[in-house]
């Protein structure tokens, strides 16, 4: 497959390392284009008042990895991936691996997810992976399962247009319980901003946050309550795959709100 790789931890991240070199060993025909730096938790955006720039790579992959550095965010990589930078469009745009879970309703601030959506945005099939662990470096497993994965799909495409988002518990490979499909559960933070002061005298506040708790998305989102929550499996050494689209339409809402009338005199 011809598969186009970004991430928001930058290009010397390990994880994104990791996933390329494997799947071109695999045999598969890689292309990485990344931030130049760490870009986590930029969300979906995009720069728009100041030129973007893309280096070419070399030395740090696999030789038959083909590399860009942008110093864009993780969406500015794939839309100008995919707009300038290839020249065919790829089967598959993948994001990761991810130092850390996108679980819940993580996905909203990932860049990681955020890259991959925009390849989905573009109508390419996307997936975005993320190991369970800030501190963990063993992402030969997740590479291992992204080959797996890649092998379904070649065997059984996707039957729509979506995005898969992957979270592999950061364990060794014999002790992965399996794979679960999942719905997207709700991670509730104590959002604590520290206020310290610059030695200037220049008050600033550092965003830190802690979970809480992890709790059942509202029944009202019409999802099937059979199928586990994605926060909820990765606990138990099962790798969570969730399908998302970029469609926010809420409709439970659309047909609760039907009944208003706006008059206007």
């Amino acid at each position: 497959m011809k598969l186009l790789i970004s991430n928001d931890d930058g290009i010397s991240a390990l994880g994104i390392r990791t996933l390329a070199n494997y799947l071109a060993q695999a045999g598969h025909d890689v292309t990485v284009v990344c931030p130049d730096r760490e870009r986590s938790a930029t969300g979906h955006g995009l720069t728009m008042h100041q030129p973007i720039r893309a280096e070419i790579i070399e030395s740090v992959f696999d030789p038959a990895v083909k590399a860009w550095a942008c110093d864009g965010t993780p969406s500015d990589c794939v839309k100008l991936a995919l707009w300038a930078l290839l020249e065919t469009p790829p089967d598959f745009v993948l994001s990761g691996i991810n130092q850390g879970a996108n679980l819940g309703t993580e996905i909203l601030y990932s860049g990681t997810v955020s890259a991959a959506m925009e390849g989905l945005i573009e109508g390419i099939p996307s997936v975005a992976m993320s190991l369970t662990s800030h501190t963990s470096k063993n992402f030969q497993p997740a590479a291992k399962f992204a080959k797996i994965l890649l092998d379904q799909l070649a065997q059984k495409p996707l039957p729509d247009l979506m995005l898969l988002n992957v979270n592999i518990p950061a364990v060794e490979w014999e002790e992965i319980a399996g794979v679960t499909l999942t719905r997207q559960g709700v991670r509730r933070y104590i959002d604590v901003f520290d206020k310290r002061v610059d030695p200037r005298g220049k008050t600033y506040y550092w965003l830190t946050g802690e979970v809480i708790e992890d709790v059942e998305p509202p029944i009202g989102l019409n999802l099937p309550q059979n199928v586990p929550i994605d926060v909820h499996v990765v606990r138990n050494n099962y790798i969570s795959i969730t399908p998302l689209q970029y469609n926010l339409t809420y409709g439970t809402g659309l047909d609760k709100l039907s009944q208003w009338e706006f008059k206007f005199s």
